[in-house]
C-alpha cells in the first residue's frame, strides 16, 4: 500500500513538472516570435532589396560606394563597375561595396 501511494505521488507529480515545463518556455517563445518579427524578418526583406538594387545597376546611373564616393556608371559587368567620380577621373569598383543608387542630379558636389 505504501508503494502504491509514493508511485502514485510521483505520478501526478511528472504530470505536473510538464505543464509548469511549458508555462516556463512560453515567455521564451514569445520573445523569440517578437524578436522574429520586429528585426530579423524586417532586416532580411532589406537586404533582398539592396541585393536586388546593386544587382539592376546599369550605365548612366549614379551611385554611392561604401566609401563614400559618389560617381556616374560608365560600364558595369557582373563583379565590377567602371565609376567616373570626376571629370576624366575613372575607377573600377567591385559591386558589392555599392551602397546605394540615386537619382542622378540628386547628390551635388560640396564646392559647387
Amino acid at each position: 500500500m505504501f508503494i502504491s501511494s509514493a508511485f502514485a505521488q510521483t505520478s501526478g507529480a511528472a504530470g505536473a513538472g510538464g505543464a509548469s515545463f511549458i508555462v516556463q518556455m512560453l515567455p521564451l517563445v514569445l520573445i523569440f516570435v517578437v524578436f522574429y518579427f520586429l528585426l530579423i524578418r524586417p532586416q532580411q526583406k532589406k537586404m533582398k532589396d539592396h541585393r536586388a538594387t546593386i544587382a539592376s545597376v546599369k550605365k548612366g546611373d549614379q551611385i554611392i560606394t561604401a566609401g563614400g564616393l559618389v560617381g556616374k556608371v560608365l560600364r558595369v559587368d557582373e563583379t565590377y563597375a567602371d565609376v567616373e567620380i570626376a571629370v576624366g577621373v575613372k575607377v573600377k569598383v567591385v559591386k558589392s561595396t555599392l551602397s546605394d543608387v540615386v537619382q542622378p542630379g540628386s547628390v551635388k558636389p560640396a564646392n559647387d
